[in-house]
């Protein structure tokens, strides 16, 4: 019998991904002949067949796809142990694998970002700024470890520890000599010309229900994939816009107008993979993100 190694199992995933042996070998860089020798040798060592090749495209059998799902586990638990092997607890050196949603990068990854530098200087940082959604597959994927993003509904397997309560509101430009705005009724909307995130966010789509559930259809004058731009655009024109009331702190040429009835709040939390392994740095991560939402304030959640 054919000994099984670490190689098979990258091979297979390999043809598994790409759905064929040409593309496969590309990209691992051997030669198709060897490819397709090694599949099989993994293949007698199963003695099951793994992949059906009479169609134009190389599939997983039934059996193939249950051995896959396996493999794939396997896999991620070995590179986790890699990084168990190397990690230093005194933080003297580190890796962490952080994901936000995008609308978290205007007020709350810079000052965690410059806390974790200042405290733990060689804890090396790759940030990943993307979906909700994604950011849950590649933590259960293992190809993030800790994500910002919002409470439920998650995918079994992933965990959400609450960080605070976000609150929205109407943005406009800071008035010079302007007392606290009042409240404003969520039917003054219409009269407004609002420049928003676009659809892709979804923020974007918490806005578009909470007016919906009013039946309040403002005009927007402008749509921008970036709340940089947003705030650009707000600071100097007419143009008012709904963010988090946290982006305001960060800037005192904007100021936020509480919605009445004020859009529904939304809960900030830490997500990782239930059962993953917790390395020093993503545990210093941890802490330092709960002291710093202690200190700038953030209302905590019930």
């Amino acid at each position: 019998m054919a000994t099984l190694e670490l190689r098979h199992l990258r091979y297979l995933l390999a043809v598994a991904e790409h759905g064929n042996f040409t593309r496969a070998a590309e990209e691992l860089h051997i030669s198709q002949p060897t490819l397709s020798q090694q599949i099989k040798q993994l293949e007698r060592a199963l003695d099951v067949q793994l992949l059906d090749r009479t169609g134009r495209a190389v599939r997983l059998t039934d059996a193939g796809a249950v051995y896959i799902d396996h493999a794939q586990r396997a896999l991620r638990d070995l590179a986790a142990a890699e990084r168990a092997i190397h990690d230093v607890q005194d933080l003297s050196r580190g890796h962490l694998r952080l994901g936000v949603t995008p609308t978290f990068t205007a007020y709350l990854v810079g000052p965690l970002i410059t806390e974790l530098h200042t405290r733990h200087p060689r804890i090396d940082l790759t940030m990943t700024e993307t979906t909700q959604d994604r950011i849950e597959a590649a933590l259960l994927a293992d190809d993030l470890d800790l994500g910002i993003a919002f409470t439920g509904p998650h995918p079994p397997g992933i965990t959400a520890t609450p960080l605070f309560t976000e609150t929205l509101s109407l943005v406009t430009a800071t008035q010079h000599n302007r007392t606290p705005p009042e409240p404003l009724g969520v039917r003054a909307l219409q009269e407004r010309q609002l420049a928003l995130l676009s659809g892709d966010f979804a923020t974007r789509g918490h806005i578009d229900a909470y007016l919906a559930d009013h039946r309040v259809a403002p005009r927007i004058a402008v749509e921008a994939n970036s709340v940089q731009a947003l705030t650009e655009i707000v600071q100097r024109t007419t143009l008012a816009t709904v963010l988090p009331d946290a982006i305001t702190h960060d800037h005192p040429h904007l100021t936020p107008i509480p919605l009445d009835p004020p859009l529904p709040t939304r809960t900030v939390a830490l997500l990782r993979r239930e059962g993953a392994y917790c390395s020093a740095a993503g545990r210093a991560f941890t802490q330092l993100t709960h002291s710093l939402v202690r200190t700038r304030g953030y209302t905590r959640p019930s």
